[in-house]
């Protein structure tokens, strides 16, 4: 099963151009300033896209999800469109698990305090997970900042450690776009987007 995956395209999904595939999977930020319209514009260019199946997690831009209940989310969201929420899905006996959460900064959406605050949601990623798909990245894997600065997640790390999913696809940091591969885990940083917002990032692509 082939898999295309992308991350923090920020309102301009309509430009990008995907690579055929089976499964397409966005790791969140789907829009600039999480408005309503916005997700509207992402939920259905999403839903056309010509995929077997449509994944996607919100990001840290993506107000729109935390500040309307799940199920008011859901029923938004189009058929043919799998919105994942720190729950997971089934795909073909591949299992995908999604969650939006990241280490606070700025009071952005979906922040979490490091420690206890963050590691409840890392706790219920089932140690049967293929495909991981977090907003952020796990500890010194794909997350410097232009500044140097290592952003990463400790407790995510940890968790990965240990159920060792095959892949574990994220963005969040657009400079540190790229393809890693530890201790049998290969980690994805699939933002389009570079650090400036400008989409020069290619999806990437992977199979199962």
């Amino acid at each position: 099963m082939k898999f295309v995956v992308i991350s923090d395209t920020h309102g301009k999904h309509a430009r990008l151009n995907l690579p055929p595939g089976d499964v397409l999977i966005h790791a969140g930020d789907v829009s600039g300033r999480g408005i309503e319209h916005e997700i509207m514009d992402f939920l259905q260019w999403f839903a056309k896209q010509p995929f077997k199946y449509r994944v996607f997690i919100a990001g840290n831009h993506d107000f729109f999800f935390e500040k309307y209940a799940d199920e008011h989310v859901r029923k938004m969201v189009p058929d043919g469109v799998i919105y994942l929420n720190d729950n997971g899905i089934s795909i073909k006996d591949i299992y995908v698990w999604g969650s939006p959460v990241q280490p606070w900064f700025y009071d952005w959406a979906f922040n979490r305090r490091r420690g206890e605050d963050i590691k409840k949601h890392w706790d219920l990623i089932p140690v049967n997970t293929d495909v991981l798909i977090t907003h952020g990245p796990p500890a010194n894997i794909l997350d410097k900042t232009v500044h140097g600065q290592n952003v990463g997640c400790k407790d995510l790390l940890k968790r990965i450690e240990f159920i060792k999913p095959k892949f574990n696809v994220f963005g969040h940091i657009h400079e540190a776009y790229g393809v890693m591969k530890v201790n049998g885990t290969t980690f994805i940083n699939a933002s389009v987007l570079n650090e400036r917002y400008l989409l020069v990032n290619e999806p990437v692509v992977f199979e199962i």
